[in-house]
């Protein structure tokens, strides 16, 4: 059961207390064996495969806006072609060929669309503002592994959303030109400086790190700016962000792998195997990044629970935000309220008609019955 950003504030110190361990070298080994096995427990218990299939249909919503924005953007510098080829090209080696074809042409639609002036604006915007409703979706699933309600109003939840997306863009687009004209351009600097084609080969070992950090960095963002919780002081690469890529690239690997040896999807489903592949390929990814997220809050339990503080049952951190469920707690209370009139009488009624009144499950009769669910929720 979610807490109540209300409640979680009053009970979360600051999230930079100084009790806490401030390095990973500082959190010691029972803690480092705690963080583990709460991890994969706390996956569980969250369901996270249902969440990541629940956000594997807002990344399919998504995806195309996010796609129109960001070919968008590098048609502005002339490399709308040349990058769709490219990163086709990357789907069909380490994917699917049939994944790519089906990309292919609703890709290449896009790169051909005319884009200028206020219609190049009013597409992006309006793209970014699709594609945030994954970035939304994720943040809700990343509430329920922090434990807590959603306190931010709309009207700064929404931009919130939409600057993660910007950014998460913007990031992609750089990514996507290092791939298309890093090497065109490192053969021209490698000619000036005597090196050829020697700089050409450098380039294309050290860009892949820079691009694993580009991906890290997303991951990051997602993890800091999602959830209803001040995190501790923000780092461009969580340990979370680093575990969900690894295990990412080698599920993928596995899955590719998979794919291309032992599946028969093509002949079981023909023409909608690629779909199915694709799909699946979104959800493996989706469990990915909210195993990292989990890795994530239960690091900060672990480092909670070793400076002393009592966080076994829920993670300290306060909310940024407490509005909204303020809001949602005066509206259950109202029709708690209402409730409880319409019960007292309907109860009024049966004993005029001397009829027995049936007695509430324990005492206190609906507040009580409430807080035991809540409790029986929290401890499954």
């Amino acid at each position: 059961m979610a807490q109540k950003s209300t409640e979680r504030e009053q009970q979360s110190p600051d999230e930079d207390d100084s009790r806490k361990p401030q390095d990973l070298t500082d959190v010691s080994k029972p803690s480092w064996g705690y963080v583990l096995g709460k991890t994969l427990r706390e996956f569980t218990r969250d369901q996270c495969t249902d969440l990541a299939a629940a956000l594997t249909y807002y990344a399919v919503l998504a995806i195309f806006p996010a796609l129109l924005a960001i070919v968008s953007l590098l048609g502005v510098v002339g490399q709308a072609d040349s990058t769709a080829k490219t990163l086709l090209d990357l789907v069909s080696q380490f994917g699917s060929e049939d994944v790519a074809a089906l990309l292919r042409d609703p890709i290449m639609q896009l790169t051909g669309s005319p884009a200028a002036g206020v219609a190049l604006v009013v597409g992006v915007l309006g793209a970014l503002w699709s594609a945030s409703g994954y970035v939304g979706a994720f943040g809700r699933a990343m509430n329920r592994v922090y434990g807590i309600d959603e306190g931010r109003p709309i009207w700064k939840l929404r931009p919130t959303m939409l600057g993660v997306t910007a950014f998460t863009v913007v990031l992609i687009v750089v990514a996507a030109l290092i791939l298309v004209i890093s090497g065109p351009v490192a053969q021209t600097v490698g000619d000036l400086v005597g090196l050829g084609s020697t700089a050409v080969f450098v380039w294309d070992i050290a860009k892949l790190p820079i691009l694993a950090i580009i991906a890290i960095v997303i991951v990051a963002v997602l993890y800091y700016w999602a959830p209803n919780v001040k995190q501790p002081k923000f780092k461009w690469m969580s340990l979370g962000s680093l575990v969900a890529l690894v295990i990412w690239l080698v599920a993928s690997v596995g899955f590719a792998f998979y794919i291309a040896n032992f599946s028969n999807y093509n002949k079981t489903y023909g023409s909608l195997g690629a779909v199915i592949v694709f799909l699946l390929w979104l959800w493996i990814t989706n469990n990915a990044l909210l195993f990292g997220a989990e890795f994530d809050a239960e690091l900060e339990r672990g480092r909670e629970l070793q400076a002393g503080l009592r966080a076994e049952r829920d993670i300290l951190l306060p909310p940024r935000d407490t509005a909204q469920s303020e809001k949602k707690a005066a509206a259950l209370a109202k029709d708690e309220l209402a409730g409880m009139r319409l019960r007292q009488a309907a109860a009024a009624t049966i004993e005029r008609n001397g009829d027995e009144v049936p007695e509430p499950d324990g005492e206190g009769g609906s507040e009580a019955s409430e807080s035991d669910r809540k409790k029986d929720d929290r401890d499954d």
